[in-house]
């Protein structure tokens, strides 16, 4: 049987879990018995609608077939960044997770294990995306306000996970809820622009219908729609598109940056400030309601003050060097000169505070507690900058200490941040060579709250300014012509948003990943020794339909 039919069947008995009124028949017999009036006016009221989208957003919890799934999982792509210049694999060694070591020396094959991850999680999302559009059409019983709103929101996750499937494969099937038979869905029926086209149209429709703000938590409105289809329109270089739907969200003044760059890791501030689109977490419920794949990337942290994580995603020695500025506080834009790299918490250099903020760096505060060595699971291996925005103080009423996963916590997880926003209009700008001041207003902007994040009274600790020289300048007016503020936004994305799963895929849409990485494996293998004879080469940019899901849909995929 084709995998996508086990995918539904799976969904539609999850789906049957949140709205019971439609158990009538058992899940094995769902897809292969002809549906009789599946979705009536007495079965799909507004409750059991929100029912069905209940259980089309909690696919978002990325931890349904697996804890190594949910490494790969739909809401966080760190396991891409291995892939950038941004991130090593971590953990115990090479073998670890092997399939991971593999994409972080430019080894992609059909048969790796993330790839089939990514393809499973995704089309079962999609799946269940698609089952609550259907019953809630099918109902009579919701108002047509209602039911419009209700729809775009499943539109818009449906777009989110199929535009995670458009910046990882080459080719994949699409189908929306119209579709009666997935399972004979070719992968070639449409081309990745016709495809990008509807994953648009959704988000286009799903802002048009869906309200300003919800009651709920969580769930998406019409900013989330504009913001997610002005990062869609960057990855196809629409740029027109993309300033407008972000400048929507910009214009709206219900987002506003942080006060500090540290308040994203504190679960207290949850959905308030840059929180544009944002997945749910809770500490207080079974494991499954953490936030899995953060939690497995936790620190080792001496005196298990997590619990010891696994201390996946680390930081490259290129991306921390990427933090120093200069004399006028500004990054350099070509690399630095002087050969020099921050290797020590003595670094003589200017550095950026978001360094900080972003990595644990030995002889440097984490979350007040002194980072060391002994944080550091294979120090000689992977080096010692484990990430930290996922994770609040140890000490917060919001962590679950000493137990799995490790570093649990009711943080949330940001998929869209209001600085990204801010950044993409930036760059439609800057593409555009229009409003080039504006561009540059909104970058220094973000600079600005860098800048006023080094604060020694700001709890928990972070940043030590009596050891380290923190210096974020503004982008002076002069000489800022496009080429200037291209290479500004660029950088400003790769600092202000680093090892949040967007490093692979900016440089994928920017033309420049091949070269990119493989100067990247050049400079690292003098700290990384495995990156001595990595390649990364055009065909390998996208995953191939992995192998099994091939021999499994006959010749759909081939």
């Amino acid at each position: 049987m084709n995998n996508i039919k086990n995918i539904l069947r799976k969904t539609l008995c999850a789906a049957t879990v949140c709205a019971a009124s439609i158990c009538s028949v058992s899940c094995d017999d769902l897809l292969d018995t002809k549906p009789q009036g599946v979705f009536t006016d007495s079965q799909i009221s507004g409750e059991e609608a929100v029912d069905l989208m209940t259980a089309a957003y909690a696919t978002l919890l990325n931890h349904y077939f697996g804890n190594n799934e949910s490494f790969a999982g739909p809401i966080n792509n760190w396991v891409f960044d291995v892939r950038s210049d941004d991130a090593l694999k971590g953990g115990d060694g090479v073998t670890m997770e092997g399939y991971m070591h593999q994409l972080e020396v430019g080894n992609v094959q059909s048969d790796n294990d993330v790839a089939n991850f990514k393809w499973r999680n995704n089309y079962f999302s999609i799946s269940r995306c698609n089952t609550a559009i259907r019953g809630i059409a099918a109902s009579t019983s919701i108002s047509d306000s209602d039911k419009a709103s209700y729809i775009a929101e499943m539109k818009t996750l449906r777009a989110y996970y199929y535009f995670d499937m458009l910046r990882i494969f080459k080719k994949f099937p699409y189908f929306d809820e119209t579709v009666t038979n997935p399972s004979e869905c070719r992968a070639d029926q449409y081309t990745r622009d016709e495809m990008a086209g509807f994953i648009k149209q959704d988000l286009r429709d799903s802002y048009a219908a869906l309200p300003e703000s919800q009651t709920q938590a969580g769930r998406f409105n019409k900013y989330v729609a504009a913001a997610l289809l002005a990062r869609v329109d960057l990855f196809t270089s629409d740029w027109a598109e993309a300033e407008e739907y972000a400048g929507y969200v910009i214009s709206s003044n219900k987002y506003e940056l942080y006060p500090n760059f540290l308040d994203m890791s504190k679960p207290e501030y949850n959905n308030m400030y840059e929180s544009v689109m944002a997945i749910q977490f809770s500490s207080a419920n079974s494991p499954d309601q953490y936030n899995f794949n953060n939690c497995l990337n936790c620190t080792w942290s001496e005196g298990n003050l997590y619990g010891n994580g696994d201390d996946f995603y680390l930081a490259s020695q290129n991306l921390v060097d990427a933090f120093r500025t200069d004399a006028n506080g500004l990054p350099y834009l070509n690399g630095s000169s002087d050969g020099k790299h921050i290797e020590s918490a003595d670094f003589d250099g200017n550095v950026d505070p978001r360094l900080d903020f972003t990595l644990g760096r030995i002889g440097m505060p984490w979350r007040s507690h002194m980072y060391n060595e002994k944080w550091c699971r294979n120090l000689e291996l992977y080096g010692q900058y484990s990430g930290k925005k996922p994770y609040p103080a140890p000490e917060s009423p919001y962590v679950k200490p000493g137990i799995v996963p490790w570093g649990a916590s009711s943080l949330n997880c940001i998929l869209i941040r209001y600085a990204d926003v801010m950044l993409m209009k930036a760059e439609a700008l800057i593409e555009q060579n229009k409003n080039l001041e504006e561009a540059r207003t909104l970058i220094n902007d973000i600079r600005s709250k860098a800048d006023r994040s080094v604060d020694p009274a700001y709890e928990p600790l972070d940043c030590n300014p009596m050891i380290a020289s923190y210096y974020v300048g503004q982008y002076p007016a002069t000489a800022w012509n496009q080429d200037y503020a291209r290479r500004a936004v660029r950088m400003e994305r790769r600092l202000e948003l680093a090892m949040e799963g967007l490093r692979w895929f900016d440089l994928v849409r920017w033309g420049t990943v091949v070269e990119t990485v493989n100067a990247y494996y050049v400079s690292e293998s003098k700290f990384r020794s495995y990156y001595q004879g990595a390649n990364l080469s055009e065909d390998e940019i996208y995953f191939p339909i992995p192998v099994n899901q091939v021999d499994n849909a006959g010749d759909l995929y081939k």
